[in-house]
């Protein structure tokens, strides 16, 4: 925030909050709408509404004082709380739909001002002869006397009519509460609860009555000018929300008792009727659309500062013209300025009766991201969230959701609107605007203490240990990540829907501030390109000088599904021998930990079309068989292998082929093996006759070779030799289980 705008010494209390937000709750509407909605619905309908409205302003109330109590709220009241908790973009997009509205509220109020001369055209007409027509003969001086006062005078001169204003609104309510009339002399209380229902409907009647409620959070715009804002907003809001919810109740039963449904609907000014002294209703009238349009006109020029201030516009004049204030007290002169113009453009207009539904709409928006922030911030559990006065996360989600049910219930179209006008605001000054800051960070935290319960959950919960349930949650250790990319395609597609996986790239080096930067920035990168591949591999970095101590501290990751890993995948290329020989040594590793091993062998073949996936099998594979042909299952399921399909082949000797075919097929037929026994080709082997060769003549077009290898030929002298001797062929994929797996 501009330091102009933080810097600038504060001289109001608490009472400006309260008096600016109870002036306008107490205001147009109750004078000239709230008899009609009490006479089209009824006392209990009446009630209702007051209900509703009340279950989105004291959410809003609440979220509003504890998200005020965290932070310093400086200039510009909602917007900054909005846009320090959101980010700017979106704070900006908010706030300037909320400018808007609090601006177009400005003549919102001198209009209805102009109601109360209403009462005066009889005697115009009686004494002078002459008859007003149009009400901007009232309404034009009165906004251009507001604005030079607002212009020359500031702040301070608005507080102290605010007090004269809320005075008379005060002595004006009490002489409403002690009038009487004919109707209440035989009014008859079963009437209170009698079923009204109105021609409009009764969300018609809503959607003009609870402009009435919205108030509460006027006082905020004052924050810049508050001495001690976290005692001041969140005494002064929640006051003047209870206090007005209690007023209105009071109202609609003084009207109910008063009039007449007929005329509490046709006479707009019925409270006169009732008040003890008449005249009172219009001068209260006035004096609660003036304060109103008073608070209106010192609000929205602060928020419009507080945007300028920030630099959300493009245009740096811009930005500087609208930030700029006084050098005195900082009064945002310009933005006065700018709002009185947009005041008055509307003003001319003469009725913005269309336009009050879309400004409800801005507020509705606004109140409802209030409620957001504050449930967010809840499950978020941000250190730095810290609020002295704590709302309940369940009441504020309340708020956000009446918030949006009513916005749609109210008007389908203007609510469409004003969320797509605020889309637009919020890509345009992404698009435009220096500050980057989005709401990553809040959604984040909640995404982590989420991650973080449902990690203990599955932790504590007890874990089904049979065979049928088995899954692969791999672990990749790889030293090449950026030579080659199978590894990392070959994690993309086990981890795509029904396994889990970790790809940890392996940084050969000691642990130092210059190796963890580096380690950093490597990350980054693979976190790019995984996500550009639409990969569901969760990705880490290690660093550390022994190759040993690497696949050590690997295999103690924890699982990032809440299962512990169960396999390990390495990748070498082909003729290249220095990490082969290592993941080979450290075999007994793997095999203390109970961990299955692959081993995947790329070649300048790659994974070619990725259509034919071929698994081979012998006498000695029985154990890897389900294992190999799962993974060509899993492997299959991703997009890449679409058109893809498996292919199984199985060698045995000469002399024993028969036999071996037979017990294969009683595999299959017990289901020992997942497979028909038309998918398997059986190959013999003859006497001299190497398997490797009919591997690379079968299996010379392949995309992927899967192979099985076990514990004895790993510790045999020769044990680099069983991945040698594949040139034909392309990227190899070698299984060895530690564990026997079960299919159904």
């Amino acid at each position: 925030m501009n330091k102009t705008i933080s810097n600038v010494k504060a001289n109001f209390g608490t009472l400006p909050v309260f008096l600016t937000a109870i002036s306008t709750i107490l205001g147009a509407v109750m004078f000239l709408r709230f008899g009609y909605a009490v006479g089209s619905v009824g006392f209990t309908g009446t009630l209702f509404i007051i209900l509703i409205g009340h279950l989105v302003t004291i959410p809003t109330a609440m979220a509003l004082a504890e998200i005020a109590t965290n932070q310093k709220v400086e200039g510009g009241g909602e917007y900054f709380i909005i846009s320090r908790s959101f980010g700017v973009n979106i704070g900006a997009a908010i706030g300037i739909a909320l400018y808007l509205s609090q601006a177009i509220s400005v003549a919102f109020y001198v209009i209805a001002f102009g109601e109360a001369f209403d009462a005066i055209k009889p005697w115009i007409i009686t004494e002078f002869g002459y008859e007003i027509y149009d009400n901007r003969l009232f309404t034009i001086p009165a906004l251009l006397l507001l604005i030079w006062l607002m212009v020359t005078k500031g702040a301070d001169l608005g507080m102290k009519a605010l007090y004269i204003v809320v005075a008379i609104l005060a002595v004006s309510l009490v002489l409403f509460f002690m009038g009487s009339t004919e109707f209440s002399e035989v009014f008859d209380s079963s009437q209170l609860i009698k079923s009204m229902d109105s021609d409009k409907g009764f969300f018609y009647v809503f959607a003009i009555i609870f402009p009435a409620f919205t108030g509460m959070t006027a006082g905020v715009g004052l924050s810049g000018d508050l001495k001690d804002p976290k005692k001041s907003i969140p005494l002064g809001t929640l006051a003047a929300t209870i206090i007005g919810m209690i007023i209105y109740i009071f109202i609609a039963y003084k009207l109910t008792s008063s009039a007449s449904s007929a005329d509490l609907m046709n006479d707009q000014l019925i409270m006169s009727k009732i008040a003890l002294w008449g005249p009172i209703i219009p001068i209260g009238l006035a004096a609660a659309t003036i304060s109103s349009a008073l608070g209106s006109l010192m609000v929205a020029p602060r928020t419009i500062q507080a945007i300028g201030a920030d630099k959300v516009f493009p245009n740096k004049f811009v930005n500087f013209w609208v930030a700029k204030g006084t050098n005195k007290n900082n009064e945002p002169r310009n933005a006065t300025i700018l709002t009185s113009v947009i005041a008055l453009i509307f003003v001319l207009m003469g009725d913005v009766n269309a336009v009050a539904e879309i400004i409800s709409m801005f507020f509705m928006v606004t109140y409802g991201s209030l409620c957001l922030i504050s449930f967010m911030q809840h499950f978020a559990a941000d250190p730095s969230y810290r609020p002295s006065f704590k709302s309940k996360w369940y009441l504020s989600l309340l708020g956000a959701m009446m918030c949006i049910y009513l916005m749609f219930k109210i008007n389908t179209t203007y609510a469409i609107a004003s969320i797509g006008l605020m889309v637009v605001l919020y890509f345009y000054i992404s698009g435009k605007s220096d500050t980057k800051k989005g709401m990553a960070n809040i959604f984040q935290g909640v995404i982590h203490q989420f991650s973080r319960k449902l990690q203990v959950f599955l932790q504590k919960a007890e874990k089904d240990k049979t065979e049928e349930d088995w899954r692969p949650a791999v672990l990749c250790l790889s030293k090449d990540s950026f030579d080659r990319y199978s590894a990392l395609e070959m994690m993309k597609w086990i981890s795509d829907r029904y396994g889990f996986g970790t790809y940890i790239h392996f940084e050969k080096d000691y642990f130092s501030k210059e190796t963890k930067q580096k380690a950093e920035q490597k990350l980054k990168k693979l976190i790019q390109l995984s996500n550009s591949s639409r990969s569901n591999v969760f990705i880490e970095t290690l660093i550390s000088p022994s190759n040993t101590a690497a696949i050590i501290q690997a295999i103690q990751q924890p699982g990032i599904s809440g299962q512990p890993n169960n396999m390990m995948l390495f990748e070498f290329k082909k003729g290249e021998q220095e990490w082969l020989t290592a993941v080979i040594d450290n075999y007994s590793v793997l095999k203390a930990a109970k961990y299955d091993l692959c081993i995947l062998a790329t070649s300048d073949k790659g994974f070619g079309y990725k259509k034919d996936i071929h698994v081979w099998i012998n006498k000695n594979d029985y154990e890897n068989a389900n294992l190999m042909i799962l993974l060509s299952y899993i492997i299959l399921g991703h997009s890449d292998w679409k058109k893809g399909q498996i292919k199984i082949f199985a060698t045995f000797p000469k002399e024993i082929l028969k036999q071996e075919e037979e017990h294969l097929i009683e595999l299959t037929s017990s289901g020992r093996l997942p497979i028909s026994a038309n998918n398997i080709r059986v190959l013999p082997l003859n006497d001299g006759e190497n398997r490797n060769d009919l591997i690379n003549q079968y299996s010379a077009d392949a995309d992927l070779t899967v192979i099985g290898f076990h514990e004895g030929m790993v510790k045999s002298d020769k044990n680099i030799a069983l991945f040698e001797g594949y040139d034909k062929i392309g990227n190899i994929l070698f299984v060895n289980t530690l564990t026997s797996k079960f299919i159904k």
